[in-house]
């Protein structure tokens, strides 16, 4: 057999950042910047009000309070968007609103709370320094100031900022893009209610909804018979849109080894068992044209879905340009004993606690009662990982919990 992590090493080999492009910033949301994006203007680009006031000289207002007002006369009014340039005269005052440009000499704004309010003379209460209330040309950024770094994964805040430096668009790294695809003469789509010997299609739907989780684009093909002729055709047909593919249903068993044959027709395929449990049993390898990483599994959605944990994941969170693509691991007491198998790897479904008195992890084993079982998934936010050498652990012996937080 070979090891969980002599298997990861040959699949996370494989992993490759799917090619930029170019898409518009509204829909570069959660995607990786692919080019250092540089500002080519300014911002502010004026000198503006920061608040509605009266846009003043602020030597004019030297020695201003309640008792001796500056009193000086408005001469006029700015709106914000206003494109008529206004000089301001010594001893004068112009009415501005929040964004609009400073007339020439101006160099603070007075509060609207500091003054009287007046319309045709204002009388100010209380002086303001220079540059009070007012954004000046460039003090945010620059041109030629970096905007959003290559690799930042852009967010409302990196929207912000390529709008503000004058991009539509933005060059970024996509999504991986995941296929799946379930085998079987047994499936039948939700919409059906199974027959005699007939079984809802879970998987694919299950891995789907996995792949989306780890941060792909997805595209569940649908099911397939489990004819070797037409496993091959469905992945030829998915194989120029993905980056990925992950076929459950395809291994174990003479229909399984029939199907194996067929696609190594279409690349380099690896059957082998992997020091894991449950999921031993698996396939992994490179197909078409540009060697798309593709991996079979069992057809069980519980198993499926641990292999997807372990497997496929960390593989699509390096496309995404993760540096660790792996989940946060925690140091947890167990609530019952678990057992495993000698020489594999375990894995555990459980759900992680904290101890009030300590603020200790605690953790409760599910489904221990059989590894195939889909119920206790749900209930889960952690997977218990079991050493090769451990066959049996007690109540308070501490394990490795790889934290599964609920999906956001």
């Amino acid at each position: 057999m070979r090891t969980v992590d002599e298997q990861l090493e040959r699949i996370l080999a494989t992993a490759v950042r799917p090619a930029p492009v170019r898409v518009a910033i509204s829909d570069a949301h959660g995607l990786r910047c692919a080019e250092e994006v540089v500002s080519s203007r300014p911002l502010p680009g004026f000198d503006q009000a920061a608040i509605d006031g009266y846009a003043v000289r602020s030597v004019d207002l030297a020695g201003a309070s309640v008792s001796e007002p500056a009193s000086l006369p408005v001469v006029g009014e700015i709106p914000a968007g206003s494109r008529q340039p206004l000089r301001l005269q010594p001893g004068q005052a112009v009415r501005v609103a929040a964004g609009a440009p400073l007339p020439t000499l101006a160099d603070a704004v007075v509060p609207v709370a500091n003054t009287d309010a007046g319309t045709a003379r204002l009388d100010v209460h209380q002086g303001v320094p220079s540059a009070a209330f007012v954004r000046r040309i460039g003090e945010d950024v620059q041109p030629g100031d970096v905007a959003v770094r290559r690799d930042t994964v852009i967010g409302a805040a990196q929207v912000a900022m390529l709008a503000a430096a004058g991009r539509e668009k933005v060059l970024v790294h996509p999504k991986p893009r995941v296929s799946v695809i379930s085998v079987g003469d047994e499936l039948v789509e939700l919409a059906r209610t199974p027959g005699a010997g007939q079984i809802a299609d879970v998987c694919s739907h299950a891995l789907t909804a996995a792949a989306r989780e780890a941060g792909a684009d997805t595209a569940r093909a649908g099911l397939v018979r489990g004819d070797a002729r037409e496993v091959c055709t469905a992945m030829q047909d998915r194989l120029p849109f993905s980056d990925v593919i992950v076929v459950c249903g395809a291994v174990g068993g003479a229909a399984g080894a029939e199907i194996q044959s067929a696609l190594v027709g279409l690349g380099d395929l690896d059957t082998t068992r992997v020091a894991m449990h449950p999921g031993s049993t698996q396939a992994f390898g490179r197909l078409g044209p540009d060697a798309v990483p593709t991996f079979l599994f069992p057809a069980y959605p519980a198993t499926a879905l641990l292999l997807f944990e372990v497997m496929v994941r960390p593989l699509v969170r390096l496309a995404l340009g993760r540096t660790d693509p792996y989940r946060r691991m925690i140091t947890a007491r167990l609530t019952s004993p678990v057992t495993s198998m000698k020489g594999r790897r375990g894995y555990v479904r459980g759900r992680l606690l904290r101890e009030q008195a300590t603020g200790d992890y605690l953790v409760q084993p599910l489904g221990t009662s059989g590894t195939h079982l889909l119920s206790s998934i749900g209930e889960a936010n952690g997977l218990i990982v079991l050493p090769e050498d451990l066959t049996e652990a007690t109540v308070d012996e501490e394990v490795t919990v790889a934290f599964l937080p609920a999906p956001h």
